[in-house]
């Protein structure tokens, strides 16, 4: 009962909605049944993703019947060490936000830690931009609503920083300026597309500041970094070349197809000195932002039409949308 009484005080304290404490109450109630983590106790089901971190799987945990995300990453330290990262991972049992992937804990088996989480059956956001092509402004104001609160919370609650860096929260700010820029356009902004790439990106003509109004030429670099979702064909740039581009040149912006709510957000965010930048709860109040809660949209709708879901298979949803 004490247990439960600190757990329901918590929940108070984030200012949920109804239906963001029913979903995080199933979570953690899901997450008493789990026990000591142990690596007999997983059944690998298929890989989700790698990269220089490790390799994520969907696996089920037998004991409990759940499915999670489990990361291993392999290491090569000390005794010592190891057990100090598991000791410091297990603050993420404190993070307890519905903007926050959930996590069912971490443990250290034949030379791997592994960092088992909460399956998001929808996979990620690039997962869906390849699909989609470009994301729609209001799919992207409920995910910059969703990274602002999530930044905010562990800063805050937490004291956790991306990085651990002094400016470590205006570094991830930039980071979601360029994407959301990425996603909106559907390939990486660096550099920007021209008025002729834009009109084959939306079907139309398109003015803006994307699109150079200046009419004399100018030199373009060789390559583009990256991914592209869009019509540009021209090959990766070179590491240096992009970060050259980056330090000299204006920072990306959105066309004018886009809202000026929009465009002033991302314009915010992309500040390059990271002084001026806007900061976390200067963007929770901006306009767009605000527009953005106050709108209704059937997210999971789109996502579930965009990659294919049947449904969204979260605690608090049942067999129909």
């Amino acid at each position: 009962a004490e247990c439960g009484g600190a757990l329901q005080k918590k929940l108070e304290e984030l200012e949920l909605d109804e239906q963001q404490r029913k979903r995080l109450e199933a979570f953690l109630t899901q997450k008493q049944k789990v026990g000591e983590l142990k690596d007999d106790d997983f059944e690998k089901i298929c890989e989700l993703g790698a990269g220089n971190g490790g390799v994520v799987f969907k696996v089920s945990h037998r004991p409990s019947g759940l499915i999670m995300a489990r990361k291993l990453i392999h290491l090569e330290i000390k005794p010592a060490i190891r057990n100090q990262i598991i000791r410091e991972l297990q603050v993420l049992h404190e993070c307890n936000s519905p903007y926050i992937v959930g996590f069912y804990g971490a443990f250290y088996s034949d030379g791997e830690i592994s960092i088992c989480m909460e399956h998001m059956d929808g996979g990620s956001l690039d997962q869906s931009l390849k699909k989609a092509g470009k994301i729609p402004e209001q799919i992207l104001g409920k995910v910059s609503i969703a990274v602002i609160k999530g930044l905010s919370y562990l800063r805050e609650k937490h004291k956790i920083m991306h990085r651990g860096t002094h400016y470590s929260v205006q570094s991830d700010i930039w980071s979601m300026g360029l994407s959301l820029v990425e996603m909106a356009i559907g390939r990486f902004p660096i550099p920007p597309p021209d008025a002729k790439e834009l009109e084959q990106i939306f079907g139309f003509p398109v003015e803006g500041e994307a699109a150079s109004s200046d009419s004399s030429p100018k030199p373009r670099p060789p390559g583009r970094p990256g991914s592209s979702y869009g019509p540009d064909s021209r090959p990766p740039m070179a590491i240096f070349e992009l970060l050259d581009y980056i330090v000299n040149e204006p920072p990306p912006k959105l066309p004018a197809v886009f809202s000026s709510e929009f465009q002033d957000f991302v314009n915010k965010c992309l500040i390059k000195n990271p002084a001026e930048r806007a900061d976390l709860k200067q963007l929770m109040v901006h306009p767009f932002i605000k527009n953005s809660e106050a709108e209704e949209v059937d997210f999971a709708g789109w996502l579930c039409t965009t990659i294919g879901l049947s449904q969204p298979l979260t605690p608090t949803h049942g067999t129909t949308m």
